[in-house]
């Protein structure tokens, strides 16, 4: 069995979103970029895989790839008017179906393939491929709806890859741990009522969406009590994770004894992000990869997977990620934080994280 899967097609690296400037479309007074496009752009993922196949990282790993999600698959979430919708749309040029989900020619296709490469991912572990893997998944998925595309997310990758495995009889109870900066609002909604899927997101505080996200919404029916929104204030940073995580992540976890352990993996928390401002560094992606693993190693027998999603620092994602992959495979490969001396000097001072400390607190005895 070898160790970690990572699965990715050079086709996620086409999908585009049209002509914008960062989060605005072009015309008027918003000027075109000399970067161009979306936040959301090939670059940070396609660096992520340069810099691993500089370093040697990639040798360590199980570079793989996968079909494109197959229709029935993609019906488990989505309905039939809907991938009917986007594929109309997509075969005539392009569009966008949501909000801020702007895509061109063959984005269907695209989407298809990306929400492939998680059912895939998490099938190797599942049925032993793999003790873990990660997805490379491009466009993301934790924002989109079953008939609502939003956020840069046209299919949401991670809930059909659960849905698929539980379809095949693979898995019965699934944790979705979401360490993206902003809220899995698309992942909570599909399993609201669901009792067999704890999902746990960690988010700035009222970052994106910012009408969803709150704490006290935990689920409705059957599914009351296995939602956990935590959100976090502006500037939390690496200290502030780190107790997020022993205090609250963990235990909850841990209690609820998950057959595998599913990360929406974004790295837009990190102290380098347009679209998010809370301070965490490659370190922190790390020791939290760490963390889990371990308890995955403790409770089910190692079974972990990530699916990429958010982190739009071109420069820093390549390494955010590659301490993650390295910490996943046990490589001892390494590829040095070039902000290492630099953002340890940002991180919060004392004053915030006792008040931070107090937040954490109220939340985590509030379980």
């Amino acid at each position: 069995m070898t160790k970690t899967g990572f699965f990715w097609d050079e086709q996620c690296f086409w999908h585009g979103g049209g002509n914008y400037a960062g989060m605005l479309p072009v015309g008027g007074l918003v000027q075109p970029m000399a970067s161009g496009g979306l936040p959301e752009s090939p670059e940070s993922k396609r660096r992520l895989m340069n810099l691993m196949d500089v370093t040697g990282l990639a040798r360590d790993l199980d570079l793989c790839h996968a079909p494109a999600a197959p229709t029935d698959d993609l019906l488990r979430v989505h309905p039939a008017s809907y991938l009917d919708t986007f594929k109309s749309t997509s075969d005539a040029g392009g569009g966008e179906l949501g909000r801020r989900t702007p895509f061109g020619p063959g984005g269907y296709e695209m989407a298809a393939q990306s929400a492939g490469l998680s059912i895939a991912a998490l099938g190797s572990v599942l049925n032993g491929t793999h003790t873990n893997a990660y997805a490379l998944s491009r466009p993301p998925g934790h924002h989109c709806l079953p008939d609502y595309p939003n956020g840069f997310c046209l299919f949401a990758n991670l809930a059909l890859a659960i849905q698929s495995a539980r379809a095949k009889k693979l898995t019965e109870r699934v944790v979705v741990l979401d360490w993206d900066v902003h809220h899995g609002n698309g992942t909570e909604a599909i399993f609201y009522d669901d009792p067999d899927v704890l999902t746990i997101s960690m988010h700035q505080d009222r970052n994106y969406p910012m009408d969803t996200g709150d704490f006290a919404d935990r689920g409705t029916g059957k599914g009351a009590g296995f939602n956990l929104n935590i959100p976090l204030p502006p500037g939390t940073g690496h200290v502030g994770y780190l107790a997020t995580m022993e205090r609250i992540v963990l235990p909850q976890i841990r209690a609820f004894n998950p057959d595998v352990i599913v990360i929406a993996c974004g790295y837009d928390a990190a102290a380098i992000d347009p679209l998010g401002r809370m301070l965490a560094t490659a370190e922190t992606f790390q020791i939290m990869t760490r963390q889990v693993k371990t308890l995955a190693a403790d409770i089910c027998n190692s079974r972990l997977m990530m699916a990429h999603e958010g982190g739009y620092s071109e420069v820093y994602v390549p390494f955010c990620g590659h301490h993650v992959l390295a910490e996943m495979s046990g490589s001892k490969i390494t590829a040095p934080d070039p902000f290492g001396d630099v953002f340890p000097l940002r991180q919060p001072a004392a004053a915030f994280d006792r008040f931070l400390e107090g937040w954490i607190g109220e939340m985590a005895d509030a379980l």
